[in-house]
């Protein structure tokens, strides 16, 4: 029963974000396309916008789909969990519940994204039918090891554009005040 209950979160963590992924990417689902997303990642503060939309996009819909396989997991694991927890901060000002647009769900996936590297993907996989080549314990370590500083970077370069354009912005507002 275990190997079924994995396999179901498998498959329904990886749907949920391979659609997410598909509505930044194509805008299927109801989702903005590339495009749309693009200009709402740059409203949040993430530059380039284009490349942050692309970047998120496809780790959501190729990480989605591993998981949806359990195949090379770790990777697809580290990919979605790596995304939540970007969307988690970006959450994070309206609080916890998802109801207020809050981090609930992201942390959520995210969570269950590094659950599924840490245990595995269970006997109901392409990982275990091809040996675990792409699912090794090293692999899993490095996955979840990985994910902290990619998210911490991914931060950081949102709060550097955003501090240096508000320093742009100052210094215009205070050469229009006529000094």
């Amino acid at each position: 029963m275990g190997d079924v209950a994995v396999c179901a979160l498998r498959a329904g963590l990886g749907a949920t974000l391979f659609a997410h992924g598909t509505q930044k990417l194509f805008g299927w689902f109801g989702g903005g396309g590339l495009k749309g997303t693009a200009q709402g990642f740059h409203s949040m503060g993430y530059r380039p916008g284009g490349a942050t939309a692309l970047v998120a996009g496809l780790s959501e819909t190729v990480g989605g789909a591993a998981l949806v396989l359990g195949f090379g997991t770790p990777a697809g694991g580290a990919a979605v969990a790596g995304t939540m927890s970007v969307a988690a901060e970006m959450h994070s000002p309206n609080g916890f519940f998802n109801t207020e647009g809050g981090l609930e769900y992201p942390g959520l996936l995210g969570l269950a994204a590094v659950s599924l590297i840490a245990g595995g993907p269970g006997r109901v996989s392409v990982d275990h039918a091809t040996g675990h080549v792409l699912d090794r314990p090293w692999m899993r370590a490095a996955a979840i090891a990985a994910v902290p500083p990619a998210v911490a970077l991914v931060v950081a370069r949102k709060r550097k554009a955003l501090a240096a354009e508000n320093g742009k912005e100052t210094e215009e507002g205070q050469e229009g005040q006529g000094g």
